[in-house]
């Protein structure tokens, strides 16, 4: 049987493909952000997973306004990445398991919810812009992606505790599959930021450290959210953190982090944390992360 073997949360700005295609990792400017992703892309390489489920948000590059769907699964071999204004990018098309695919598509409308199924669109930052940076990609990927879109754009929104069941939904997909598939869950966006509007610029990182304590300890918390909690606590963008919420429910009850970084330079407070099932206390949760905390 299918087995999910840890997840990743990402922010996915858009800076981070562009600076990555320029070959900046190494600018002072840049390097904390790089360096914070080493350690989740060589946990990926030891443990060789064949999928990820990612939950990314289509920034009116595949959908659009006139036809926004709530949910959306990609069902296909190759989706192509998106040429999203800076020209055409140098990473293969992204590959897909279609059985895999299609069977949580299956699963997840059998577990009632009603699904846009796409095929052969292209893929923005959403997902795009950190997969470079977890998974190498010459001459090709080593493993497939489930692209599930969440619409974080358009109201009315899914709830955060609509997209918590979601990925509780997207478990049982996954532990119903028949063959002996190795899966990590990638929930991307935010963390605080806000790109319009009288707060441009705004971020809080008290919220942020909370919100990454809460994800893994009192995740149900974070459900009692409203989205007008989320943009007036991290900014009119940060409710893409009810992304996380999808992939933090298709963890267990109990996860131990292994690793985050957390690195404010942009508008937009880009962070990446690793995570597997084990018991973990809030106490040397708190020690880690303050020893990762922003300055």
């Amino acid at each position: 049987m299918a087995k999910i073997i840890g997840c990743i949360g990402t922010s996915h700005v858009p800076t981070i493909g562009v600076a990555y295609d320029k070959g900046r990792q190494n600018d002072p400017a840049w390097a904390p952000l790089f360096e914070g992703y080493k350690p989740v892309a060589e946990w990926l390489a030891e443990k060789k997973p064949d999928a990820l489920i990612f939950f990314y948000n289509d920034h009116a590059t595949t959908f659009f306004f006139d036809m926004y769907p709530t949910f959306a699964l990609g069902v296909g071999e190759r989706f192509p990445v998106a040429d999203e204004g800076a020209g055409l990018r140098n990473l293969p098309a992204i590959k897909g398991n279609v059985d895999l695919q299609c069977h949580i598509a299956e699963s997840l409308v059998n577990d009632e919810f009603d699904l846009a199924i796409f095929q052969e669109k292209p893929i923005d930052h959403g997902c795009a812009s950190p997969l470079p940076l977890l998974w190498p990609h010459e001459p090709d990927w080593p493993g497939a992606i489930v692209p599930i879109a969440i619409n974080v754009l358009q109201y009315p929104l899914p709830t955060a505790l609509r997209c918590y069941k979601l990925g509780q939904a997207v478990r049982r997909a996954v532990e119903s599959y028949p063959e002996d598939l190795k899966v990590v869950i990638v929930g991307t966006g935010g963390l605080s930021h806000q790109i319009h509007g009288e707060r441009t610029g705004f971020n809080n990182e008290e919220w942020d450290l909370e919100f990454l304590r809460q994800l893994q300890f009192e995740p149900e918390k974070l459900t009692k959210l409203t989205h007008a909690d989320f943009v007036r606590l991290g900014g009119a963008e940060s409710v893409e953190q009810i992304m996380w919420l999808a992939m933090r429910g298709a963890m267990p009850e109990k996860i131990r982090k292994l690793h985050q970084n957390y690195y404010l330079a942009t508008t937009t407070a880009m962070t990446v944390a690793l995570y597997e099932e084990g018991e973990e206390t809030p106490q040397a949760a708190a020690s880690q992360q303050a020893a990762h905390a922003p300055a």
